[in-house]
């Protein structure tokens, strides 16, 4: 009976452990420094084709890390950036993908319902391997492909960096 006890509280210690190590998540996510280089670079791509964009860079959880505004991009592109982020980051996917799909199924139309929900293209997430850091959003080029463009160009120049 007494060893019983013995490896009953063994076992329930052990439980104990593994349930109390699962309570504590360790994540990547993005530095404002690669905020700060993303959002510069896609408004250099962006203004390198003759167009005028806002950028918003979020962090995994959605919150705003780096905003930059063009010269002569309207005051619209800004909102419409930090939604795409948001957008993407959120659901981890691109916005021009997500548009794509609900156009297509009309039981994923009403996406477009949830709060902060953007789908138009120029949103794309920010990876590490698997991992979704962030969100880069885009608004003001003439098309929702174009404002993706710029932001997987600026990826592409920080591709080093999201390892």
């Amino acid at each position: 009976m007494r060893n019983v006890i013995k490896v009953s509280a063994l076992a329930l210690s052990l439980v104990a452990a593994a349930a109390s190590a699962q309570g504590v998540r360790t994540e990547k996510n993005i530095s404002l420094e690669l905020a700060n280089q993303i959002a510069a670079a896609t408004v250099a791509a962006c203004t390198a084709n003759g167009y005028a964009v806002g950028v918003t860079v979020v962090d995994r959880a959605g919150t705003v890390r780096a905003v930059q505004r063009a010269d002569n991009a309207g005051p619209h592109t800004l909102a419409a950036s930090l939604q795409k982020a948001f957008t993407s980051a959120s659901a981890k996917n691109t916005t021009l993908a997500m548009m794509e799909g609900a156009q297509k199924n009309p039981g994923a139309a009403n996406l477009t319902d949830i709060p902060g929900f953007l789908l138009l293209g120029g949103g794309v997430p920010v990876k590490v391997g698997n991992d979704t850091i962030g969100a880069v959003g885009v608004g003001g080029a003439p098309g929702g492909h174009l404002d993706e463009a710029c932001a997987v160009a600026a990826l592409d120049k920080v591709k080093d960096q999201l390892k």
